[in-house]
């Protein structure tokens, strides 16, 4: 006999039993109800009733407790959400220009009954409490950060940290921003980013634990479908102003891969690595090169370190000189170097891919020192040997 679900319609507070259903049945409900509570949401703020929106709010966020839909139509439900609810945040900042205090209101939408509505909530008001000024920002962002390990469903917590990063994104305490002095540091921010890139990446990997083991596959398929939300904290954190290439030797680099490493799983080290990659100049990955490649051997057996490595190389291809030099810093033979030792254990068609890798960047960065080229195609040539293949010698 198939379970019975429970669905709760956060509408009118409706609470239907029904069979098993697919996510398309369940969206259409959902984002009725959204739409339904945001509506006596608007009106209670217009007679400035907060307690009636709070409610109405609180309600209307309880449609993200669904466990019926997959990460896409959880999306669908999270983007309706997080839209009307920025006609909160808006009531927020007009309470604020009034002159009543955030910290009243921070404290005020914490009795919210459920976790995630909460939460939720009070990330909004959050937001306003950063830009009001009345505590320094690393506090109230310190604070914010702790309370969402209190939603550790992953597709749930994923999406409340997502919307955090949101919230605080331009609020951080970055070099030059109105948050730097008395609210923080770059430091702090860097802290902050990290600390929830670190709880998001748990939470990612755990995805692949809930759940029966016949529907692995398709766990992991969307899990890839959310990786660019893990990712959305990378993005952010080489977009702070104050992530020089000293702060970034210094205070990022070394903990960023640790937090990596220790996901101990092969598909969010594959994509999160590729994404430093992507992220961050060239020149800090030629300054922190032996660092990456150290911590690019202590990675799960089941990540493709030859297609990081390939991604590495290929962003190595656009090292220029620095100024007032004729030629690229040398990271050809260190990389040449770590491949040599790696492609013993390789296939190989991948071992023929970092060969062809190194080859063009012997090309692109190095035009003058033919010795690389000759390097790479050797290397091609000695794995092809060692796999009985015969080679013409010239």
């Amino acid at each position: 006999r198939q379970k019975a679900i429970v669905v709760r319609g956060a509408g009118v507070g409706r609470r239907s039993v029904c069979h098993a259903m697919s996510a398309a049945e369940a969206l259409a409900p959902a984002k009725q109800a959204i739409k339904q509570q945001a509506f006596y949401m608007k009106k209670a703020l217009d007679q400035r009733h907060l307690r009636t929106a709070l409610h109405h709010a609180a309600t209307m966020i309880g449609e993200l407790r669904t466990s019926a839909l997959g990460p896409k139509a959880y999306y669908e439900v999270y983007i309706d959400v997080t839209t009307e609810l920025r006609h909160l945040e808006e009531f927020f900042e007009a309470e604020h220009e009034r002159g009543r205090p955030m910290v009243e209101l921070y404290e005020l939408v914490q009795h919210a009954g459920n976790v995630l509505p909460r939460l939720y909530l009070l990330l909004a008001v959050g937001r306003v409490f950063l830009q009001s000024k009345e505590a320094a920002a690393k506090v109230v962002l310190e604070d914010l950060v702790e309370h969402c390990k209190g939603v550790q469903q992953p597709l749930r917590g994923l999406f409340l940290r997502n919307y955090l990063l949101q919230c605080t994104r331009e609020r951080l305490p970055d070099t030059g921003s109105d948050y730097e002095g008395e609210g923080g540091t770059v430091s702090d921010a860097i802290k902050i980013v990290l600390a929830n890139f670190g709880e998001m990446a748990k939470l990612w990997v755990r995805m692949q634990h809930q759940g029966p083991a016949a529907n692995k596959e398709q766990r992991e398929k969307e899990r890839a479908e959310l990786k660019v939300v893990v990712g959305g904290n990378l993005h952010r954190l080489a977009s702070l102003e104050g992530v020089t290439l000293q702060v970034y030797t210094a205070e990022v680099v070394q903990p960023l891969l640790e937090l990596i490493v220790s996901c101990k799983d092969g598909l969010a080290q594959e994509y999160l690595l590729e994404c430093v990659c992507q992220v961050f100049p060239v020149a800090y990955h030629t300054a922190t090169l032996p660092t990456l490649l150290r911590f690019l051997s202590w990675l799960s057996a089941a990540a493709d370190e030859s297609a990081i490595l390939s991604h590495l190389i290929s962003r190595l291809c656009a090292l220029e000189p620095a100024d007032g030099e004729t030629e690229a810093r040398d990271v050809f033979t260190p990389v040449a170097d770590h491949v040599e030792r790696r492609c013993a254990s390789l296939r190989l068609r991948p071992s023929l891919a970092l060969a062809l890798a190194l080859a063009r960047l012997a090309l692109e960065a190095y035009e003058a020192h033919t010795e690389y080229l000759e390097r790479a195609l050797s290397l091609a040539s000695t794995r092809l040997e060692s796999l009985g293949v015969v080679t013409e010698k010239r």
